[in-house]
């Protein structure tokens, strides 16, 4: 396998990032890892648990990715509650979303207020480490089925879902962070869970687009990106969502969303219906998502690269990649410790979990 490598960019002119989003394998780059990251199809990095052993650590392999790739996107799934990459050393434990609707049917005032504190906590903390973006807020429905779900919803009520999640999108965007909203157009109804099966829901259009998908549509210009479900909807497409042109189409068009198209994961198992690894990028980028995920699986990560055509991803999509990358400074980690927003998010965080 030859995969070519162009020269990282200058810092004053970054190149287009690419359709691409891979891992790393530990808590410092080796060759193979930087190869990956300066390879022209890489936009992305997205970061897991086994990245992080502190904050001098975190903060010296964003640094160690950027000056490979300045310009590139670092993202990590860190929710809170369960889905929360980084814990120690100073991170704040953050609640589990499900922990905000249920503060919401005792003083929706306050659990609005709560939820732009956790945005602000949250993303002023990674960005004080280096990272770019965290894949959140969940706005999938809280059925009580799932168990890949379960608290990490807000609420079943998709009208309390859009409220939190704007004002945990406000959060975010204080500390100069984008958002994403997940799993278009909703993974909480059914049981299996897209990382180890093929969930399918069999409700009708109507049923899906009234109540898991409204938030998509509820939060219009306040969203910025948008990760599609790795499950089947058949009554609607034969496909799932992150695959289906039907469905990111009406994301497109009827719900006039102009932001960032994720792929999930495309080493889950949920995304097995599409075939390999290069047949579901192929696949998820006719679709109409701008940029594709691979995790957990390096070898898997080099055929992509390899197998991709050159020219994959538009530059209308590296546009939209780009504008998450923050524009605001990010506060150092000691100058956060004495911000009085911060100290103040950090007394509401607190006395949630």
């Amino acid at each position: 396998m030859t995969i070519k490598i162009k020269p990282a960019a200058s810092a004053s002119t970054p190149a287009p990032l690419g359709p691409v989003m891979l891992d790393v394998v530990g808590t410092t780059l080796d060759a193979d890892d930087i190869r990956r990251i300066r390879h022209p199809l890489t936009g992305g990095v997205i970061l897991f648990a086994r990245n992080y052993e502190n904050r001098a650590q975190l903060t010296a392999l964003t640094a160690a990715i950027h000056a490979e790739r300045p310009g590139v996107l670092i993202a990590v799934d860190h929710e809170g509650g369960r889905v929360q990459r980084f814990k120690s050393d100073g991170f704040t434990r953050l609640p589990a979303m499900r922990t905000l609707g249920e503060l919401w049917e005792r003083d929706v005032l306050q659990a609005t207020r709560a939820a732009t504190d956790v945005g602000f906590l949250l993303a002023a903390e990674l960005r004080a480490c280096g990272v770019d973006l965290s894949f959140t807020p969940v706005l999938d429905l809280d059925y009580g089925e799932s168990g890949v779900i379960g608290d990490r919803a807000f609420h079943r009520d998709a009208r309390v879902v859009t409220l939190l999640a704007k004002s945990l999108n406000h959060g975010l965007a204080l500390a100069g962070m984008a958002n994403c909203g997940k799993h278009f157009p909703g993974h909480g109804y059914v049981k299996a869970d897209s990382h180890v099966a093929i969930p399918v829901d069999e409700r009708s259009l109507d049923q899906i687009i009234g109540e898991d998908a409204a938030p998509y549509d509820w939060l219009g210009l306040g969203l910025a990106a948008v990760m599609p479900a790795h499950v089947i909807y058949p009554q609607v497409d034969p496909h799932p969502a992150g695959f289906s042109k039907k469905w990111l189409s009406m994301l497109r068009g009827k719900m006039r969303f102009e932001g960032v198209i994720f792929s999930d994961d495309l080493s889950m198992e949920g995304a097995s219906v599409a075939g390999g690894v290069i047949d579901g990028a192929n696949a998820a980028l006719a679709a109409g998502c701008d940029m594709v995920l691979i995790c957990n699986s390096p070898d898997k990560a080099d055929q992509l690269l390899d197998g991709l055509a050159p020219d994959a991803g538009s530059m209308e999509s590296a546009a939209r990649i780009a504008s998450l990358v923050p524009q605001m400074p990010a506060c150092g980690w000691d100058a956060l410790q004495e911000d009085a927003r911060y100290k103040a998010a950090q007394r509401t965080v607190r006395d949630l979990v």
